[in-house]
């Protein structure tokens, strides 16, 4: 049995986003996801660097002040932690934030 038979659709046009990734052409996108999650973070005016952090920065605890909304700063990182699937190179980066999941710190 034929498919088109057993189930009643329509095109709906070429694939543009699947699972959160910009399907362009031949190549696939997060663009519109990382602009969706600088807006949120209010990071829309940074400049790109090659370098995602800074080298042998030492996070000590109880030195600075709890963040108001920590749920914010879990969302980004769970965002940022997707990220990774099609972004290697921010893998470390991604982890070392993680470490501050639990109480996250104004820095």
């Amino acid at each position: 049995m034929l498919f088109a038979k057993a189930f009643s659709n329509k095109y709906l046009g070429s694939l543009r986003y699947f699972l959160r990734i910009e399907v362009a052409t031949s190549t696939l996108s997060h663009r519109k996801y990382v602009l969706d999650m600088l807006f949120e973070a209010g990071m829309l005016e940074c400049r790109a660097t090659d370098a995602p952090m800074e080298a042998n920065v030492k996070q000590l605890p109880d030195q600075r002040e709890i963040l108001d909304d920590p749920g914010r700063y879990k969302r980004l990182v769970g965002k940022l932690n997707y990220l990774t699937e099609t972004r290697p190179y921010i893998a470390f980066v991604v982890s070392v934030v993680s470490q501050f999941l639990s109480v996250p710190k104004i820095t």
